[in-house]
């Protein structure tokens, strides 16, 4: 069934191209190529199968499992409530197991395997089952939440497991013919075909690197972590999501490219932190106002809006207006397709950016670095009788700013995590706030952030920046 479903859909396409071949020929690029109607039974018949048959038993399963712990009701962590009810009142936590189920891709003959960090974050137990069966537990090696990706490590003692190369997704093009490989709803590894619809997809919202490649191969639920096939075979990247009404595919999914994951597996072979280069700017895209203003013919590249004092931006010759719009000679259509490609480059080397000025345009050999932790972070989890007891604070450096995926001109003191039950939980504060100012104090760092809450004023006034926005909280003293 398979079979001719694949022959009739080749058929039509070897057909389509000889009618239309002499419309095709005066199209650049196409003269050379030669395209003919199938001539035998063997053109006829031609398959993915034996793509499909090298590739497919490196994609494999993946179930976790998470549990849940929850009270009936939450009133019995409530300050009012205890004060009627005082601890008389007890209820017994109820636990539940939460399962999910996805895909994952082998990349390396010794069982290092990728996926998607939505698929295995939080699990208490993870899974991997190949296509021959056999099950294996997993040990996470790197979560990257920027990215949507994980990469996992399974014990295969000297057995060396098929596995799939990582292609250079900046040779793609629109057009060429994919193959996506996983587990959708569950019912068993499955193959669908399509092509790349566009690339470089940066309105998704999908992760903070919002560039991803699209196509029309069908992706459902289960399918995240799988196999986008190039058909040399190479991965051209990680199912990821689908945009859908329904719930089901809707010809339009997206894939984290491979030069990404790439990247992140390298990050996940070394030890410490995941590195990524750091530009040491702050972009904007170039809107159809901009670019009318400044007499571009359309508005396209990212805009330096503010450079670092002494980030690589600066130090090689970039200037606040430069647009940049290519990296290593790969386009540049906005601020989200720079950091990518600023992302995926090797730290230490130097990536030559193309810039266009009023004076006319000019080329920046870039130094990748990493970003500098400066200031230290100073983790500190504050206590004590006032109203950010319970929170874990840092420094923010071009480091923390980079991991968080905020502004990389962004200073000051970041709220990391926040213990639950405490009062700086039950007055709202949240991981990702940043702290401005206490009472009269602004605060730029740990240090003073301390010494400020260790005051005792009539009431507290905080000011914090989320999302964006400057709120404020004022409590009794």
């Amino acid at each position: 069934m398979l079979k001719f479903s694949l022959s009739r859909r080749t058929r039509a396409i070897a057909l389509a191209v000889a009618i239309a071949g002499p419309a095709l020929t005066g199209l650049p690029g196409l003269a050379a190529v030669q395209k003919t109607v199938p001539d035998s039974a063997d053109a006829i018949t031609l398959s993915f199968a034996p793509l499909v048959k090298k590739a497919a038993p490196a994609v494999v399963n993946i179930f976790t499992r998470k549990a849940v712990t929850r009270r009936v009701s939450p009133l019995v962590d409530d300050p009012f409530f205890r004060r009627f009810f005082g601890d008389t009142f007890q209820q017994r936590p109820r636990e539940r197991v939460e399962t999910s189920l996805g895909s994952g891709v082998i990349v390396e003959p010794d069982g290092l395997i990728v996926t998607n960090f939505h698929v295995i974050t939080g699990a208490d137990e993870i899974k991997v089952v190949l296509a021959d069966r056999r099950e294996f537990t997993a040990t996470v090696l790197r979560e990257d939440e920027r990215s949507d990706l994980a990469v996992l490590k399974i014990d295969v003692g000297d057995t060396e497991l098929p596995h799939i190369e990582i292609g250079d997704s900046n040779d793609l093009e629109v057009g060429d013919l994919v193959i996506a490989i996983g587990n959708p709803f569950g019912v068993g590894q499955t193959v669908t075909s399509g092509i790349v619809s566009g690339l470089a997809r940066t309105n998704v919202g999908i992760t903070d690197f919002n560039f991803f490649i699209q196509t029309d191969a069908a992706i459902n639920p289960g399918n995240s972590g799988g196999a986008l096939l190039r058909m040399d075979g190479k991965l051209a990247g990680v199912n990821t999501a689908i945009f859908s009404r329904s719930g089901g595919s809707q010809g339009i999914g997206f894939a984290v490219p491979g030069n990404m994951v790439r990247t992140v597996i390298a990050g996940a072979e070394e030890t410490g932190r995941l590195l990524r280069p750091w530009l040491g700017a702050d972009m904007q895209d170039v809107t159809a106002e901009i670019a009318e203003a400044i007499g571009l013919p359309r508005p396209t590249g990212a805009l330096v809006s503010e450079l670092h004092p002494d980030g690589p931006a600066r130090r090689s010759g970039l200037r606040v207006g430069d647009i940049i719009v290519a990296v290593d000679g790969q386009r540049v259509d906005d601020m989200e397709s720079l950091a990518f490609r600023i992302a995926t480059s090797e730290i230490g080397a130097a990536a030559d950016l193309s810039v266009m000025r009023p004076s006319g345009d000019v080329r920046i050999r870039l130094p990748l670095e990493a970003p500098p932790e400066i200031p230290a972070r100073e983790e500190t989890q504050l206590a004590g009788s006032q109203p950010m007891a319970g929170a874990t604070v840092v420094n923010i450096s071009p480091a923390v700013a980079e991991e968080r995926g905020l502004s990389r001109l962004t200073t000051g003191v970041l709220i990391i995590d926040v213990a639950r039950g405490s009062p700086a939980a039950r007055l709202g504060f949240r991981p990702g706030d940043i702290v401005l100012r206490v009472n009269d104090t602004e605060i730029g760092s740990v240090v003073t952030l301390a010494q400020a809450v260790e005051a005792r004023p009539d009431a507290w006034r905080l000011a914090i920046r989320r999302g964006g926005q400057r709120l404020t909280v004022t409590v009794p003293g």
